[in-house]
């Protein structure tokens, strides 16, 4: 679907822009360039172009608030994944959402509310277009036009859900057609909106086909709309209403699991793993780039490509991966033992790097010292980070593209690269099939779905590179041996009789912890810990260690009853006096 981006944007444009305008009689009569004229978009053509825009509208426009798709904000910058990172006072709207003291003037929450809801206007006008469309005498094939307003109403659903991931009321908004007596904006907020978002995703399991029209690797199929309504329901732990959908995609044999890191490159996507997938391109002219691609990119070193040095995972994420001598997790944070890290040292200064057992996705998704960066060198440690007092010593490496893949970003320096973003994959579909095992008392069920995790870990390709020395890296050529692998990884699945999976207490506690491992620094973890009930045990422990490391978050409290959702942007709330209501928390 990215290879027609570029076209049907055009397209929206340069309808409108065929209209002469001069100071004839027409200038009375037709439509001003740059407006879309509504005969032009009652066509196939016209409501296929406005479908493609609400998919383009799935990256969001902002880089922090907005940022939909990754969320890497509110899933993880609040949560104990990753830091703000950056310098202390750059972006402190960001240092508010970080520390829970956002309150209702906080940019980002507009910056977010925008984004979803001009996603929701998008799928309504393509809806709205699409009804009129098959008044006419020229309408669509049925069978599309059914396909089209399931799409329409699966990305519909998909934007009302991201609103609620954050605001803990939102107003479920359809086309004026469907809401009859009451306009848009007229919509109350007395609810988070499940039971449109639900509806909207039925239709679309409904009546979505099992393969992508055309052919087109970014549009929607009932799988993508069984996954995102899974989501939904887990997220209301509704888990035996979410079993059946799962067991449909795992039975379905369409996906499987992949080497770990082609989820996260760019010679791979569009591969077995992945269910439904935003697409990116970049290319001489134009980008249609994930909003966090440049931010979360090293500010200085040769990979830097102009980032801004955001998105610093955590010492507690990177403390999670540890092994015991088995390979298996150390579920228990409290029995993991401190590793080496480089916080307060210069490049220049002397730094042995952990020799401890690592689940080897650690340095696929954690950039630290003294281990390759994607290709373009092995990490010096301080002169790549932008302020390691703030943001600590590593950076994140799914959302930055390889050196060798540099090429396929023909935009720039590839700041705005064009990797896509697997929003849902098979993996999501057999951890949260495990967390339903366990609420069955199911143990021996779960035990094999997460060692497919494990084991897929286990086979797949490691970071290589042994590096020797890691003083003065920014000027000294390294000694690195690349035959071997970069750290002494060790990942093995959970042994028949494992005491993991001996009570549906352990058991649980294994299942989530592999969802960290899986899918730390992606879209989850916030969300994760507030649906599992731990967000203020988790979190306080957290802020409290997390506090002896740098001292950010040094007073800061996080409060379930207030900071489990934040509030509504007030602009918003002064814009529709007596519609909108304020969380009273706020």
């Amino acid at each position: 679907m990215k290879k027609i981006f570029n076209y049907l944007f055009a397209f929206l444009f340069i309808a409108s822009m065929m209209m002469t305008y001069s100071c004839k009689k027409e200038f009375l009569t037709k439509e001003p360039p740059g407006v879309a004229n509504t005969a032009q978009m009652t066509t196939k053509d016209g409501v296929e172009a406005l479908l493609i825009s609400t998919y383009q509208a799935t990256k969001g426009t902002g880089r922090f608030g907005g940022a939909m798709g990754t969320d890497w904000t509110w899933a993880s910058g609040a949560s104990d994944d990753a830091y703000k990172g950056t310098s202390a006072g750059d972006q402190s709207a960001f240092n508010e959402i970080s520390r829970y003291e956002a309150l209702p003037s906080n940019p980002y929450l507009r910056e977010r509310w925008r984004d979803c809801y001009n996603g929701v206007a998008r799928a309504n006008v393509t809806l709205t277009q699409l009804w009129a469309t098959q008044k006419t005498t020229t309408p669509i094939d049925p069978v599309r036009a059914t396909q089209i307003e399931a799409e329409a109403k699966m990305l519909r659903a998909w934007f009302h859900f991201e609103a609620n991931k954050i605001f803990e009321n939102i107003p479920y908004i359809k086309t004026v057609t469907e809401l009859g007596t009451t306009a848009p904006e007229q919509v109350k907020n007395t609810d988070p909106g499940w039971t449109g978002i639900e509806e909207d995703l039925q239709f679309a399991i409904d009546n979505l086909p099992t393969t992508k029209f055309p052919n087109e690797p970014g549009r929607a199929t009932k799988y993508a709309a069984e996954a995102i309504k899974a989501h939904v329901l887990m997220s209301q732990n509704k888990f035996s209403a979410a079993k059946p959908l799962l067991v449909d995609i795992i039975s379905s044999n369409k996906f499987s699991l992949v080497d770990w890191y082609w989820n996260f490159d760019m010679t791979h996507e569009n591969n077995a793993e992945s269910i439904f997938e935003l697409q990116c391109a970049s290319t001489g002219t134009s980008q249609q780039a994930m909003q966090l691609a440049g931010p979360c990119m090293h500010q200085a070193g040769p990979a830097s490509c102009g980032g801004w040095g955001f998105f610093q995972p955590s010492e507690d994420l990177f403390e999670a991966y540890q092994v015991d001598a088995n390979g298996l997790p150390i579920l228990d944070p409290t029995a993991r033992v401190p590793l080496a890290n480089d916080m307060g040292k210069g490049s220049g200064d002397v730094f042995v790097p952990t020799t401890a057992l690592l689940d080897p996705r650690v340095d696929w998704t954690i950039a630290r010292r003294g281990v390759d960066y994607l290709g373009w060198g092995i990490h010096p440690g301080n002169s790549w980070i932008r302020e390691q007092n703030n943001g600590g010593p590593y950076m994140t490496k799914k959302y930055m593209h390889k050196k060798e893949e540099q090429g396929l970003n023909g935009n720039g320096t590839g700041f705005d690269n064009g990797k896509n973003y697997r929003m849902y994959r098979y993996a999501h579909i057999l951890l949260w099939r495990a967390e339903v095992a366990v609420s069955e008392n199911d143990l021996e069920g779960a035990r094999l779905l997460v060692n497919q995790i494990r084991d897929r870990a286990k086979i797949s390709t490691p970071v290589i590179g042994l590096c020797s020395s890691t003083v003065n890296l920014g000027t000294v050529t390294p000694t690195v041996d690349y035959t071997k692998p970069a750290a002494n990884y060790k990942v093995e699945p959970y042994p028949v009789g494992a005491p993991a999976f001996a009570t549906p207490a352990d058991a649980i506690k294994a299942v989530r912890e592999e969802m960290r491992l899986e899918f730390a620094t992606e879209n989850l973890r916030f969300f994760d810990l507030r649906r599992w009930g731990l967000s203020n045990t988790v979190l306080n422990t957290y802020i409290t260690n997390d506090s002896k490391f740098r001292n950010f978050m040094k007073g800061s409290v996080y409060n379930p009853t207030k900071n489990d959702y934040w509030p509504l942007p007030q602009d918003q709330i002064d814009l529709q006096k007596g519609v909108l209501t304020q969380d009273a928390s706020f």
